[in-house]
């Protein structure tokens, strides 16, 4: 099978297309056959090992030295349940499925064996492959955005980054639980973040929020603070009292599969639609590397197999 491979910690060009072998599912895995991934930010960070000098040294002992020793990255996919190892009685050949797996990845290929307990659900019905590849990344993480937020009916949310996979996500998930919704981003995207329900939207390139009279519940950065650090230093100055600001980066993100059955749900109801920047062909998995890395992409960059 085709799969791309990071054949050292580096750059995009450390990726390349290969032929590898066809993995075989094991007691309780299941053998996905994937249409459709997605370049993530995190694959982004993983390929890089970017991360400060500690978890670096940490990273290379722990996943390999010069390069990681499961060199196939990806850990958003959509696709069909190819086969199935012994015990699993919860999916079945056939079953068009979509989903994240943090640890095990290796979607970057055409098939992968996942165990059946992982974050995997059944395609939304309304969705092809590539706009159901669309919806974990960005939704499981603005999940957690809004469990830690305890988003409220009638509450003001502002979102910052709200253009990105995660930032898309939030704007949406925040409506869905009755916010009143601020999307910041670029001049390029404001229509795109109208479009997905936010009742304002400021453009960062011409106006500062934290210098307006609007007081927000929550504030949400949802791009990192390695991006938001500038913005995100006076949000507390137009925070309601009580209000909070939360980042993306505060921790690491508790995802569920109830998360993943909610988007799939508002994914069939219309509430929340994917967002494509644009979808490429395996054979250009380096371009759409350095794509995402420049950072400003508009929702997900698809990986079409």
């Amino acid at each position: 099978m085709k799969a791309a491979i990071c054949t050292r910690w580096g750059p995009p060009e450390m990726l390349k297309v290969a032929d590898v072998k066809r993995p075989e599912p094991r007691k309780g895995q299941v053998r996905i056959r994937i249409f459709a991934t997605t370049v993530t930010v995190s694959d982004c960070i993983a390929r890089g090992l970017k991360a400060p000098l500690l978890y670096r040294i940490l990273g290379r002992a722990v996943l390999g030295i010069r390069g990681p020793r499961r060199p196939i990255f990806g850990i958003v996919l959509a696709g069909e349940v190819d086969s199935v190892g012994r015990g699993v009685t919860n999916f079945k050949p056939g079953d068009r499925v979509f989903g994240m797996s943090r640890w095990k990845a290796g979607a970057y290929a055409e098939y992968v064996c996942w165990s059946a307990k992982t974050l995997l659900a059944a395609q939304p019905v309304n969705v092809n492959h590539e706009e159901a590849a669309a919806l974990p990344y960005g939704g499981l993480l603005a999940s957690h955005l809004m469990r830690k937020a305890a988003i409220q009916p009638g509450q003001r949310v502002l979102v910052y980054g709200a253009s990105g996979a995660i930032g898309t996500a939030a704007v949406q998930l925040a409506k869905h639980f009755g916010a009143t919704v601020t999307g910041v981003c670029s001049t390029r995207n404001l229509a795109l973040v109208e479009s997905l329900g936010a009742d304002a939207v400021i453009d960062y390139t011409r106006d500062d929020f934290t210098r307006g009279d609007e007081r927000y519940d929550v504030v949400i950065d949802a791009v990192g603070r390695r991006k938001s650090a500038a913005a995100l230093l006076r949000a507390g100055d137009v925070l309601t009292p009580g209000g909070k600001c939360i980042s993306i980066d505060d921790d690491f993100p508790k995802i569920n599969i109830d998360d993943l059955l909610l988007i799939k749900r508002l994914a069939e109801s219309g509430e929340m639609k994917p967002v494509i920047d644009r979808t490429v062909p395996l054979e250009e998995i380096v371009d759409a590397h350095r794509y995402v890395e420049e950072g400003h992409k508009r929702g997900n960059v698809i990986v079409r197999l």
